[in-house]
């Protein structure tokens, strides 16, 4: 499937740090795939385990827990950045220019207040979890094979920290879009023809 938005790129410094945060944000989108492959092949074994053997991988359920905060987390500020969140463009869609930039810089004002809330709240209850002097510097750890739990909870604050990067980047460029008109580094959400050549041209390039 194509990508839901074309974001332009110029030589500015603005345009240089949205690549740099890219290939950053791409890094952590490849972790919660392959983080989901693994849950993959962990099924895969445990069942497989189960049918064949009468056992099951132990702590299943475990590493499933491991595992979430990767797949539900890492790839938020990548698909920010592509404009690929399920958005209501009923009102918003029919704004054009320096209206639409408007309203975007406000709407991501408010994510950015939201996402430094939960990044608080996220770093403070890891905080809760780790500790240097315990056993695998945890305080807690899973119920069955007694994993720790601070890796998980590490993942939330980490990913809210790169898409608040993400925000405020974009709200220089929204800034910036208003001032002179040229919308860099911000997603710019196709209608549904462009959409449709874009998915054509990726099957193409895949033929």
């Amino acid at each position: 499937m194509a990508t839901a938005s074309l974001v332009l790129s110029d030589d500015s410094t603005l345009s240089r740090f949205d690549h740099a945060l890219l290939r950053l944000e791409r890094f952590f989108a490849l972790i919660s795939g392959l983080a989901v492959f693994s849950l993959m092949i962990l099924a895969v074994v445990s069942v497989s385990g189960r049918n064949a053997f009468n056992s099951p991988l132990p702590g299943y359920v475990d590493w499933i827990e491991q595992a979430m905060p990767l797949i539900a987390f890492m790839g938020i500020s990548y698909v920010m950045r592509e404009g690929g969140h399920i958005r209501m463009d009923i009102l918003v869609g029919q704004l054009r220019g320096r209206a639409l930039y408007i309203v975007e810089l406000i709407t991501t004002l408010a994510v950015l207040v939201l996402m430094v809330l939960l990044l608080w709240g996220s770093w403070a209850h890891f905080a809760r979890s780790f500790d240097f002097a315990a056993p695998l510097w945890s305080r807690d750890s899973s119920m069955d094979i007694a994993l720790p739990i601070w890796p998980a909870k590490l993942m939330a604050p980490l990913a809210f920290g790169v898409l608040c990067l993400r925000l405020c980047l974009q709200i220089w460029a929204y800034c910036r879009a208003i001032g002179t008109g040229q919308p860099i580094a911000i997603p710019l959400i196709p209608d549904a023809a462009k959409q449709a050549q874009m998915e054509a041209d990726q099957l193409k390039d895949l033929n």
